[in-house]
């Protein structure tokens, strides 16, 4: 397949970073062994010679690795950003100039801007998608419909994607096969408990400087990231609160120490706020209304939705100012002011540099993997969400315990007979 973009036509905002920008992704490299021994690999099979892969993820190191990685198997790239603020412009600088990547991504880019990059990735015509959100495959089934007949498959990075394309499959609008990366053991049992939950903390800490010892610290929703922010926070001495809609994990979080209750009620005692769930206006009006003064919000969801800014603003009246990098204090008409992170995006990306190399080994792993059983399979799969496939799964497990220098058991074959059989008993 000839390459239809050429990497020097990318939108980048600063290519004279391309030094720093090496720098970064080799430190990333360092501690991203599975990935390393998958490209190792690549480079000699090509599994994904013909492949035209479309990426709409975060520009940051650790992707930056997982590009090199689908380069080398053999596939043509384009690199756009999932996230206006997650962008890592040394980063983008160097997958220009070392890599021969193409890269549409700018630090801090507005709205129409980042859907220009959405949109220019998808005018190459791609074989295979790779979304973080779904905001790719969104505007692909809503607006670029006629380039839907050459994507034979895809990928999806995030809860929030997943979820959205699950909801397309239900309303039968959804074109082709997507792997849910997100669903995999070693992506959101790690990627999302350790590293949501600790790069998290690491962002509101960069915004504010806080000392979250003693701080009533709610987190709304107690999936996988709400898990690991709630704690990571316990960790550094927090009182955690926990706010969820459903039962069985409200449970869980109470078994698990935390306390529990709505956020109506957290709200009026919480310090720092921070949501975690996926849906939006989570932190609302009447929230907003009755947060202490001095209260800090933040989302670590993947839209900047879950918080109910417009509210926010208009309960402000416009009278915002932007305090520290990343911090804008509101001051509301009684007085009360709330500091708001990050602009309601994602804090771990936006005022940090997102999950540790290390936890996204395991997720890039599966992404380079998964995109080469598709290369395979894509074409005799029906239009629908899939697991990763079991095998893909252990395999990333098995080699990350590997490079960790762990060992475990094997079952001896009278142990698989007795697992296989019935008869035996007490």
């Amino acid at each position: 397949m000839p390459p239809i973009v050429n990497a020097m036509q990318s939108d980048i905002s600063a290519p004279t970073l391309a030094d720093e920008g090496r720098l970064r992704i080799e430190w990333a490299d360092r501690q991203m062994p599975v990935l390393s021994s998958i490209r190792a690999r690549f480079e000699k099979e090509h599994p994904l010679k013909g492949q035209r892969i479309a990426a709409c993820l975060h520009v940051t190191s650790e992707t930056a690795n997982l590009m090199r990685t689908l380069h080398a198997g053999g596939a043509e790239v384009l690199l756009c950003a999932s996230n206006p603020l997650s962008t890592q412009d040394s980063v983008a600088a160097s997958l220009v100039r070392d890599f021969g990547i193409a890269v549409f991504a700018r630090h801090g880019e507005d709205n129409t801007t980042y859907y220009a990059h959405v949109n220019t990735v998808l005018d190459s015509k791609p074989t295979m998608t790779m979304d973080d959100g779904g905001d790719l495959v969104s505007t692909l089934h809503k607006s670029r419909k006629e380039v839907l007949p050459h994507v034979k498959a895809g990928t999806e990075e995030t809860t929030t994607g997943v979820i959205r394309f699950r909801a397309m499959e239900k309303e039968g609008v959804l074109r082709y096969p997507i792997i849910a990366i997100n669903d995999a053991a070693t992506k959101h049992f790690f990627d999302n408990r350790y590293g949501t939950g600790q790069s998290s903390i690491d962002g509101i800490l960069r915004a504010t400087n806080v000392l979250l010892a003693g701080k009533r610290f709610v987190v709304g929703g107690y999936g996988w990231c709400g898990r690991g922010v709630a704690s990571r926070a316990r960790g550094m001495g927090a009182q955690v609160i926990v706010t969820e809609v459903d039962p069985i994990r409200a449970l869980e979080a109470t078994m698990d120490g935390f306390s529990v209750m709505t956020m109506a009620q957290a709200a009026a005692v919480g310090e720092v706020f921070i949501t975690a769930t996926g849906n939006r206006n989570v932190i609302d009006r009447e929230h907003l209304e009755v947060m202490p003064d001095g209260a800090i919000v933040c989302n670590t969801g993947h839209f900047n939705v879950e918080i109910n800014i417009p509210a926010l603003e208009k309960l402000s009246k416009g009278r915002k100012r932007t305090v520290r990098p990343s911090v804008e204090e509101y001051t509301l008409t009684d007085g009360r002011r709330i500091f708001l992170l990050g602009e309601g995006r994602l804090v771990n990306l936006a005022a940090a540099e997102g999950h540790p190399a290390t936890v996204m080994d395991m997720s890039f792993a599966n992404q380079a993997l998964t995109a080469e059983y598709l290369a395979k399979k894509g074409g005799t799969l029906q239009a629908k969400v899939y697991d990763v496939p079991a095998d893909i799964d252990k395999q990333v497990a098995r080699i990350k315990l590997q490079t960790m220098g762990v060992t475990i058991d094997t079952l001896s074959g009278d142990q698989e007979r007795y697992l296989a059989s019935w008869q035996s008993g007490t």
